[in-house]
């Protein structure tokens, strides 16, 4: 007689296009698949009218955000072991064919879950409005932070960077807090900054690099977010510190900062954010806020030309209206907007160490951040975590650092001959 745990098997292959390369449990105790391979665990016939109703990426992460499914032991290693073996067999979790479709609903009825489509965990965004107006994107930014700085606070080191680190030393003493400032410090020589250098935060997040360009480089700093949550925690730490004379932390969309010249500009990791269509004049606009021979450094994250945009997940439930490319095309509108792109350093294994450090902290603080926001949110960060840091790990996500200038006159640029400064000494004035 076919097991539960057999017709599951079968069902998933008719969706995937292939055998699962994972031993399935049911909920009734039966297993199949190969032994030794990491166990998926389907706790409820809901699991498969998700799966039905939404094929692919969407249903299988809101059924493990709900535990309608679950993985056995470490969630990296499960995912892991199923994309080397959906790649190996082809395997294409997309939308079904009419036949597919037919033949695993009749799979699904024999198993009983035919029914409506399950509702969707809280956590979905739902954003209305045109896509990137300033009304949407402020909507977009609230859904991803405006939840608490105290789970922030929970998740990332005391400079509350939320952002790619940069991992000088191989020590096992050397951790996210110290990757974190050599980032921010790399920035910052990157950037040229120096006594009363006026620098532009766009995107200025939990205020990390705010408070650092004003505390160690002495530099005036207009910082820029569309969260509230955000911005009135940076102003607080502004205030605690004593830096109200040094930085301006405003609630606005980046397309209404005030004309000015600054000398420096940083994006980091904000340009994902804005949008494919208006990329071309968010570039244009920081070109034109930047004095002649002003630097403006990038950190942005990448995808594959096949791959491009967040993923439905990412999409749905952390990033709404997020849109990546290949660096390379990222660098050519950098380009296109009149400047010149002087260097661009992959980050990329950092990122793999940066969400693995958070992704033990969340793991550490399980109880804490479930007490916080909730059973599903906490499942949401955990996929989410994991997800990144086998992207950035394979090679299917990618992290960058672009310094570009807006050059000035017969082609000045007024940048150092080399390199070096960037990667030795304290650097802070």
């Amino acid at each position: 007689m076919t097991s539960t745990a057999e017709r599951l098997g079968g069902l998933l292959a008719d969706v995937l296009g292939g055998p699962v390369p994972l031993r399935l449990r049911a909920w009734d105790g039966s297993e199949c698949g190969p032994a030794g391979a990491p166990v998926v665990i389907v706790r409820s016939r809901r699991a498969l009218r998700r799966l039905l109703w939404r094929p692919g990426e969407l249903g299988l992460a809101e059924a493990y955000i709900t535990g309608d499914i679950d993985i056995e032991g470490d969630l990296a290693d499960g995912l892991r072991t199923m994309w080397a073996g959906a790649r190996e067999q082809r395997l294409s979790p997309t939308r079904p064919g009419v036949a597919q479709l037919a033949s695993a609903l009749k799979a699904a009825a024999r198993l009983g879950a035919v029914g409506p489509p399950p509702k969707a965990p809280a956590g979905r965004a739902r954003l209305r409005g045109t896509r990137h107006s300033t009304a949407r994107d402020r909507a977009a930014i609230s859904h991803h932070y405006d939840v608490s700085h105290r789970f922030y606070e929970l998740l990332l080191d005391s400079s509350m960077a939320y952002s790619c680190g940069y991992w000088e030393s191989e020590d096992p003493r050397y951790g996210l807090a110290e990757a974190q400032r050599a980032k921010l410090e790399l920035i910052c020589r990157k950037l040229g900054l120096a006594r009363g250098t006026r620098l532009l935060d766009v995107g200025c997040g939990w205020g990390a690099l705010t408070l650092y360009a004003a505390e160690q480089y002495k530099a005036q700093v207009t910082a820029v977010t569309l969260s509230r949550e955000q911005r009135n925690f940076v102003r607080a730490r502004v205030r605690e510190r004593g830096l109200e004379d040094q930085v301006d932390v405003q609630l606005r969309h980046y397309r209404d900062i005030e004309s000015g010249e600054y000398e420096a500009v940083s994006v980091i990791e904000m340009g994902e954010h804005v949008g494919d269509e208006e990329y071309p004049g968010f570039a244009a606009q920081l070109f034109g806020l930047l004095r002649p021979q002003g630097r403006i450094l990038v950190q942005q994250m990448s995808r594959g030309s096949k791959a491009p945009g967040g993923g439905a997940f990412i999409e749905s439930y952390i990033a709404p209206d997020m849109h990546m490319r290949p660096v390379g095309e990222t660098v050519g509108l950098w380009e296109a907007a009149g400047f010149e792109v002087r260097a661009a350093e992959s980050l990329r294994e950092h990122y793999v160490r940066t969400v693995d450090a958070w992704r033990v902290t969340l793991e550490e603080r399980w109880t804490e951040f479930v007490s916080l926001v909730g059973t599903e949110a906490a499942r949401t960060w955990r996929l989410y975590l994991v997800g990144g840091s086998l992207a950035f790990e394979e090679r299917r996500m990618g992290v960058d650092q672009i310094l570009a200038v807006r050059t000035g006159d017969r082609g000045r640029s007024g940048m150092p001959a080399t390199t070096a400064d960037w990667y030795r000494g304290d650097g802070a004035s």
